[in-house]
């Protein structure tokens, strides 16, 4: 896509297109873009162009070809985690097909800028409508996701008329990287939680010269984003979610205790303490040590092949998607498209960083925050949890939007981005007229 234009500078500041400067980046590198600026220094900044050394790479190659590998798991099914057939499969395709020139040059081709927040580096995308009335939207990544994972949305959001939509549903997009993610700064004291990122994010997207926005988030997406609600700038009009917090108090206290459904519920409502119940008791391992002892997951930052175990048992649904793509079936995401990710992590050595944010979180995820704005909610069937109109009606007083969609997961806007779209545009799209 051709970049428009990049974001109000300070005199004599460059655009994003004369950026010419290459991340050299050796194996274990930081994944900083540049030295980190004065706290009190609110330039907004062109990113470098991302080159990954070849050294780095052919590390990554080594590392692969020298797994030392468990033994099969005892049993047929995904009962005792991420299977050895389907990490021989990606681990394969990793060492002999997959090429991350590719994605680095679709990184390379969008406007991409750094600003310091609070002493940490903030890189992000920022694509700007030619359309003079566009809507700016910030929109976050969670875990294990990145600002790979909103890529594909970012065209039809910014050019809504090249892909089936009118000139009135454009967006300026801005998709920053969370803190100790991606390209983003490392924190190096606490305090980095979801209400300190909400923050931050209001203050770039006011850095950025906009008087209203709206955001939308999933996962830790939704966290900042939900804390950016309660917050309640008066710049924020609005919010958008696909994996909303609605779960009401005392069915949080039942899934607590691990029973079974209360009477009283109706289907939606039971299928969705079916479907927390489930990932309470099989799907938080990850989570739980995350929160707990971040620092000690060392082998994630020393094994490519442990690093990508660790993020493919995320969840059920969509490491069944991963498997049967690995297996050759063609679904919303490709080999390719996972792989992005997983290397991303890897080359930037964020690992341990990215997982500092369950650490730092003391928000219960996946009850109400009080939000008092406007929220509008998708929900897509394979989430972690399929959240019921009648708890987003009560978790969001002023719901404007709710929609069950018939597939996609908890990578929305990664595995169905036309789906992903379409919601965004639609939830947001009584604000323009009003």
């Amino acid at each position: 896509m051709a970049p428009a234009a990049g974001p109000p500078m300070q005199s004599g500041a460059s655009t994003g297109n004369e950026v010419t400067s290459v991340l050299a980046m050796g194996a274990g590198a930081s994944g900083q873009a540049a030295a980190t600026q004065s706290p009190d220094d609110t330039s907004i900044r062109p990113f470098p162009k991302i080159h990954i050394s070849d050294a780095a790479l052919a590390d990554l190659h080594r590392r692969i070809a020298a797994t030392r590998w468990p033994d099969k798991e005892t049993v047929t099914d995904a009962s005792q985690g991420v299977q050895l057939a389907t990490m021989k499969k990606l681990a394969s395709y990793w060492q002999s097909s997959y090429n991350w020139r590719k994605v680095e040059a679709r990184l390379n081709a969008l406007p991409q800028f750094v600003t310091t927040i609070d002493g940490v580096d903030i890189q992000f995308i920022y694509v700007r409508s030619k359309n003079k009335n566009a809507l700016p939207i910030i929109i976050t990544h969670g875990w294990p996701g990145s600002i790979i994972e909103q890529m594909k949305v970012i065209d039809p959001l910014v050019n809504p008329t090249a892909h089936g939509g009118n000139a009135s549903d454009s967006f300026d997009v801005v998709i920053p990287s969370l803190p100790g993610y991606g390209f983003s700064g490392k924190p190096t004291t606490t305090g980095w939680d979801p209400q300190h990122i909400a923050r931050a994010w209001t203050v770039l997207m006011k850095r950025l010269g906009y008087k209203h926005f709206v955001a939308q988030g999933g996962d830790w997406g939704d966290a900042v984003t939900e804390q950016m609600a309660v917050q309640a700038p008066p710049e924020l009009l609005a919010i958008h979610t696909n994996m909303p917090a609605t779960v009401p108090d005392d069915i949080a206290k039942d899934l607590a205790a691990g029973g079974p459904p209360p009477a009283g519920l109706s289907p939606d409502e039971k299928h969705a303490y079916e479907q927390l119940d489930f990932f309470y008791k099989h799907g938080l391992g990850y989570a739980q040590e995350m929160t707990n002892r971040p620092q000690t997951l060392y082998g994630l930052e020393d094994s490519p092949v442990g690093l990508a175990a660790w993020m493919l048992d995320h969840d059920a649904a969509s490491y069944a998607l991963i498997t049967r793509v690995f297996d050759g079936q063609t679904e919303g995401l490709s080999k390719d498209d996972i792989l992005d990710n997983i290397t991303l992590y890897w080359l930037t050595n964020t690992a341990v960083s990215s997982a500092r944010l369950y650490w730092e979180n003391k928000l219960a995820f996946f009850e109400p925050k009080h939000v008092m704005i406007p929220v509008a909610v998708s929900v897509f069937p394979d989430e972690i949890y399929a959240a019921p109109k009648s708890w987003a009606e009560k978790a969001y007083p002023k719901l404007i939007h709710y929609n069950r969609l018939d597939k996609g997961g908890h990578f929305a806007a990664w595995e169905q981005p036309q789906l992903f779209v379409d919601e965004i545009r639609t939830s947001f799209r009584p604000l323009r007229e009003k």
